[in-house]
């Protein structure tokens, strides 16, 4: 394994004992050896940061057992009360260990550490919150009509019960956030959990797996499976013995994600990508409006299914705005997420970037006309920079697509001076 480089930026002690360590599988309550190995690397450098074991279909199994037999058993029978006590532990202990979560989150992800830091403190919001929320879980009881030919009375009343064991699939844009998006509504249901984090940022859910352990979570109620998606992300979607698939991804696997479900009609959840409009209409200020616009595109390097990519400005304010955009483009700063003064960070991967380069490419291709940016860094690590097109086409891949990416595409749309 390489040194621990990090463009001269230190890390806490916590967080390089972390990355020295052996990372497992928790399966069951205990940390156990995968069938398989995979490197992790610092997106920012390229370079390996540690290497996690991984499984598949054999330790999804494993894992599904494991919370089967958390869920029939002492998770079932605890009272509420103990349930919100663990939940508010875990917020506890994620707090003590904050800046381990947001230093794994910038050393795999690549992420700006103002980011880093918002996310992990949201996190620890949202397991307080969800912890409260399991006190507020009630049925209702209402009053059926009588019945007309025996005038017989029933009694009608719904009671919620959770789900069973849930699996629950991570993207790596936001990989502490997302997870806890996931897993605090289901402990607060009572259900039982099987995580499996992206190959490409599993080290913040393997912190947090220890972290369940040490607010003392009965065992099994949370499994952690690290591993790719064909092989332990299919097995989780295809188990019978699962409930409920959460996935949060891209389009086309959800669709194989749904159509593994259905042999045994288990419950999915999907949160797939997304296209958003802008719309800046001439009565914008565009002090805040320019701004806006930019981070709303560039934020968290565009590698955000929230991202407003699409912009549509009037055309009394269009130039305007365009001119505005590009000089705040051109004056962001690209670096490590460690760095204080970084704005945007690095791709996730080669991959990711040549697919990113891809669009860019394609739309100059195309006849968009290029305003800002446009290329990758060349320096280590996968660096595009934030990129603009202007005259863009409803039909061009660039307007219709997700690129994943800081790419921006501002059409002048139609309005008038006097519309």
């Amino acid at each position: 394994m390489s040194a621990l480089p990090f463009d001269g930026h230190a890390i806490a002690p916590e967080t390089q004992a972390f990355l020295a360590s052996t990372h497992q599988l928790l399966i069951g309550g205990a940390w156990v050896e995968g069938s398989g190995e995979l490197a992790v690397t610092d997106p920012a450098t390229g370079l390996e940061l540690t290497r996690v074991q991984t499984g598949g279909a054999a330790e999804v199994d494993r894992a599904v057992i494991a919370a089967r037999r958390a869920f029939d058993g002492p998770w079932s029978r605890m009272t509420v009360a103990e349930r919100t006590a663990l939940m508010h532990r875990l917020a506890r202990i994620m707090e003590q260990h904050a800046t381990l979560l947001t230093q794994l989150d910038i050393l795999d992800n690549g992420m700006p550490g103002f980011i880093a830091g918002l996310t992990t403190a949201n996190c620890v919001e949202m397991i307080d919150y969800y912890a409260g929320a399991i006190m507020r879980i009630e049925g209702t009881t209402t009053a059926p009509p009588r019945h007309i030919a025996t005038e017989t009375e029933a009694l009608t009343y719904t009671l919620r019960e959770p789900v069973g064991v849930v699996g629950q699939i991570v993207p790596w844009n936001v990989p502490l956030s997302t997870a806890i998006l996931k897993l605090a509504p289901a402990l607060a249901a009572g259900c039982t959990v099987i995580l499996k984090p992206s190959e490409e940022t599993p080290l913040s859910v393997l912190a947090l797996g220890q972290m369940v352990l040490d607010a003392g979570f009965p065992a099994g109620v949370v499994n952690i499976v690290n591993g790719l998606g064909a092989e332990a992300g299919a097995a989780i979607a295809a188990h019978p013995g699962i409930d409920k698939v959460s996935f949060t991804g891209s389009t086309a696997t959800g669709r194989r994600i749904v159509s593994a479900a259905l042999g045994n009609l288990k419950k999915v959840s999907l949160e797939l990508g997304g296209k958003s409009p802008v719309v800046i209409m001439p009565d914008a200020d565009l002090s805040l409006a320019i701004p806006g616009v930019a981070m709303a595109t560039f934020f968290l390097q565009g590698q955000n299914c929230m991202a407003g990519t699409r912009i549509f400005a009037h055309a009394d304010i269009h130039d305007e705005l365009v001119a505005g955009l590009a000089a705040f483009a051109g004056a962001m700063t690209l670096g490590h997420g460690l760095d204080p003064a970084t704005m945007q960070g690095p791709m996730i991967s080669d991959a990711h970037t040549a697919k990113v380069m891809g669009y860019i490419e394609g739309a100059r291709e195309s006849g968009a006309t290029l305003v800002a940016g446009g290329a990758r860094l060349d320096r280590p690590g996968n660096f595009v920079q934030p990129t603009i097109y202007t005259d863009c086409r409803p039909d061009m891949a660039l307007v219709r697509e997700e690129i994943f990416g800081p790419v921006m595409a501002v059409d002048p749309g139609t309005g008038a001076t006097d519309g």
